[in-house]
């Protein structure tokens, strides 16, 4: 399968009698992401085809037509994708559909392959630790079978704010420490089971993503649930997200899904920039020595099998239990923590790899 034909891209199956696409049609298709893979995203440097940023490409008679899902500094890539398919003889106008996320620079998912790992608690503590090093960040809670994140970030039941602007109705995300935050739990009722079922979940989530007024992020951060269902599905179709980053555990049970999950990014050309090993080992109050209750070794393992980086391995820590639960992220509380210094290098490695801006960041910290 190559790399735009997402399976999870919607598509209408044809009647018996319809007519597949000829010959001439399948060479030119070809010929499209031929010259598509000349054009590279200069921050990742690989082509946009591989990088799932090309969806629904479509080559009828003379015209080619596709969706070019890009980050709020990468609208020079259109003109690019429109000089590099003038070199087809036989294209008589290329029609480029832009999808981003107003004002988001890069959009992020947070995943796992199974519950229980430490998905959401990465994920804010993530977040906490980009907004330090002076990041703009947003941090939209997709998880609809267990929606935390209000809660974690000190939200409780707040409610969502809904505005009237030029572009119709839009959700205003609220604020926490400094970090925007929308979630599907701020739109239930408290202790009442999110029952959506598929067409009113794909409603909700594209609504979250299209219709949320961010302002100007650096990063936004989604909180995928975990596996790979409806709502993954949903996401990976209608948002730019140029990376992923991978939460485990180390035992070889939460191993093998997380397998399954990197396979699936793959898959549909969203990068995987890494893993993030939770409950890695407990430090000892007393004596500081690390004992490794869950098993050792299985991120290291994992990462070396395939062939991405392990970006930290995160202690148990009460204090981060302690942090969860009155919406004090670590990082925030104490930035002296093991755990709060480990989240610390991986958010100063997503900005060397996203942020040319760097030194803008820093001047916003002093500000």
């Amino acid at each position: 399968m190559s790399n735009h034909d997402s399976p999870f891209v919607r598509q209408t199956h044809p009647s018996p009698d319809a007519v597949p696409d000829n010959p001439v049609i399948a060479v030119r298709k070809q010929a499209a992401i031929h010259c598509l893979k000349q054009v590279i995203e200069p921050i990742l440097n690989k082509n946009i085809v591989d990088l799932g940023m090309v969806r629904n490409l479509r080559v009828v008679d003379n015209y080619v037509y596709l969706k070019l899902y890009i980050g709020s500094h990468q609208k020079g890539l259109k003109d690019e994708t429109q000089l590099a398919l003038g070199d087809l003889d036989w294209c008589q106008k290329a029609y480029i559909q832009i999808c981003t996320i107003p004002g988001v620079r890069t959009t992020l998912a947070v995943s796992s392959g199974k519950g229980g790992v430490g998905k959401s608690t990465t994920a804010v503590n993530l977040a906490a630790a980009l907004t330090k090093t002076g990041a703009r960040v947003g941090l939209l809670d997709a998880d609809i079978y267990g929606p935390n994140v209000p809660q974690m970030l000190g939200l409780g039941q707040m409610a969502v704010e809904v505005m009237d602007t030029p572009d119709g109705q839009q959700f205003k995300p609220l604020d926490a420490h400094g970090i925007k935050v929308m979630s599907v739990g701020l739109l239930a009722e408290p202790d009442h089971p999110l029952a959506w079922r598929g067409p009113v979940l794909h409603k909700i989530i594209t609504q979250f993503i299209q219709d949320v007024d961010w302002g100007e992020l650096d990063y936004l951060l989604i909180d995928l649930p975990p596996g790979t269902g409806d709502a993954q599905i949903t996401i990976i179709q209608e948002s730019p997200i140029c990376g992923v980053v991978m939460v485990t555990t180390p035992q070889q049970v939460a191993a093998s899904d997380v397998r399954r999950s990197i396979h699936m990014f793959r898959q549909v050309g969203v990068p995987v920039l890494g893993l993030v090993e939770n409950m890695s080992y407990l430090i000892c109050g007393c004596c500081g020595e690390r004992t490794s209750i869950f098993g050792k070794g299985g991120g290291e393992q994992m990462a070396e099998e395939l062939a991405v980086p392990l970006l930290g391995q995160v202690p148990i820590d009460p204090q981060i239990c302690q942090g969860g639960d009155t919406g004090q992220p670590l990082p925030l509380a104490d930035e002296e923590a093991t755990l709060s210094q480990v989240f610390g290098a991986i958010a100063m490695g997503l900005n060397h790899t996203f942020s040319p801006t760097l030194g803008d960041c820093a001047k916003r910290i002093t500000q």
